[in-house]
């Protein structure tokens, strides 16, 4: 009898593992290719900088001002539009961001000043608000706790992907379209970067499912077996009901703490990379844009790594400290090797393995106690207070480089700010997490 069960279970097992691939095949891709546009939107910023500064008369602490001003924006309107993408379902507002988002990203082409700059960055972040935590909130429709670190690791690769090949994708266009119809390079990058966003943010309204029951690419069997593993799922979880159940949850506010602090070196890297390249001695956008992309190729190594180490082992407090602790120690490094390109690189591309191996896996300790409509808020609320470090990083780092003339301090203190968040997930209790 115990054969027979055992032998049940692992064919149930088998059929379960062969759906959910299945999922990840027809989901997954989709959303990392709408992720990688959405990213780049965000962060090409840092590379207009090195032709716009200079063409504008912006002082390093007025770039950094105007980048942080996107999260301002994503701060505001976060929650309000994950709970309107729950309401009126994931395709039509995740089509209506990415529109919204390609057309204010494409008007970047025509700031004259400091003030259409900071403009358009506080509305970018405003049109895109929602996007990232929604997918995280599409994610549970779909795929239980213990799956969900890979997939969302998957997902996240969008960032080193946009790294890789973003920059010298920018480095090019600047250089290449420079001058051409009248435009400065930046100019034709913003307008030649935001088409494909809005793109497909048009195809998403045919492509994507709002949730397992209205996708006709599953038989009804399968969407049992994905229905069934989700309420198994959900019955561990926590915190349920309303919106403001989310906001009275000491854990969410735990879960800010830890993001902000990883988000602090996140966006470190994806604005001020270009700078911190060409502050090594190269000169170039397309040899900056390569040099820059290196980094980012560690990061897509590590993070998948890591993200199914923590799904195969369902261990996530320790899969998310050692990457917190290689990004210091990669900073750190950065700060005392700025003089040499190669060392610099080395330790820049060892604090983007560790950093950006950090946001997938953290999403994986807040979906595990959240659920119902306070997961919509609670997600929201995590991803736009954590992303309040987009604002306070970019301009801390301007400020101190304009203060100091390098960017040696502040490099310490994102190391400074990832060994606070790592020692903050080390108080998550484990029976919580771990699942």
């Amino acid at each position: 009898m115990s054969i027979s069960v055992t032998v049940a279970e692992a064919s149930d097992l088998a059929r379960e593992n062969a759906v959910f691939r299945k999922v990840v095949r027809r989901v997954v891709p989709f959303l990392i290719l709408c992720y990688i546009f959405s990213y780049l939107d965000r962060v090409n910023v840092g590379f207009a900088k090195l032709q716009m500064s200079a063409d504008l008369g912006f002082s390093e602490a007025a770039y950094g001002l105007g980048a942080g001003l996107f999260f301002i924006g994503y701060f505001l309107f976060e929650v309000p539009s994950n709970l309107i993408l729950q309401r009126v379902g994931a395709r039509t507002w995740i089509a209506r961001i990415m529109i919204t988002w390609g057309i204010v990203s494409a008007s970047f082409m025509f700031v004259t000043n400091e003030t259409t700059f900071y403009v358009l960055r506080f509305l970018l972040g405003a049109a895109e608000a929602g996007f990232y935590p929604g997918v995280i909130l599409y994610c549970t429709y779909w795929f239980p706790s213990h799956r969900r670190a890979r997939v969302i690791a998957m997902f996240m690769s969008a960032i080193p992907v946009a790294g890789i090949f973003g920059n010298p994708l920018s480095g090019w266009i600047m250089d290449r379209f420079h001058g051409t119809n009248g435009w400065q390079g930046w100019q034709w990058m913003f307008l030649l970067e935001a088409i494909p966003a809005v793109i497909i943010g048009v195809v998403t309204l045919f492509y994507l499912d709002n949730g397992v029951r209205s996708a006709k690419w599953l038989s009804d069997e399968e969407k049992d077996i994905v229905e069934r593993a989700i309420a198994e799922d959900a019955a561990h979880q926590s915190v349920h009901g309303r919106v403001l159940d989310a906001f009275r949850e000491p854990k969410v506010w735990l879960m800010c703490l830890i993001y902000f602090c990883f988000v602090m070196g996140q966006y470190a890297l994806t604005f001020w990379m270009p700078t911190f390249v060409q502050s090594t001695g190269i000169e170039g956008n397309l040899a900056i844009g390569v040099l820059s992309a290196v980094p980012f190729l560690a990061a897509l190594v590590a993070m998948n790594l890591f993200g199914r180490s923590a799904d195969k082992r369902r261990e996530r407090r320790w899969h998310l400290v050692i990457p917190a602790l290689m990004g210091a120690v990669g900073f750190s490094l950065a700060a005392s090797w700025s003089g040499s390109t190669a060392l610099s690189l080395a330790a820049l591309s060892f604090a983007a393995a560790g950093v950006l191996t950090c946001a997938p896996l953290f999403w994986s300790l807040p979906t595990a106690f959240l659920g119902g409509t306070a997961a919509a808020a609670g997600l929201a609320v995590i991803n736009s207070v954590g992303n309040l470090a987009g604002f306070v990083s970019p301009y801390m780092i301007g400020s101190l480089k304009d203060t100091t003339g390098s960017t040696t301090l502040p490099m310490y203190v994102l190391a400074l700010s990832l060994v606070v968040g790592a020692a903050a997930v080390l108080t998550t209790k484990k029976h919580v997490v771990n699942r």
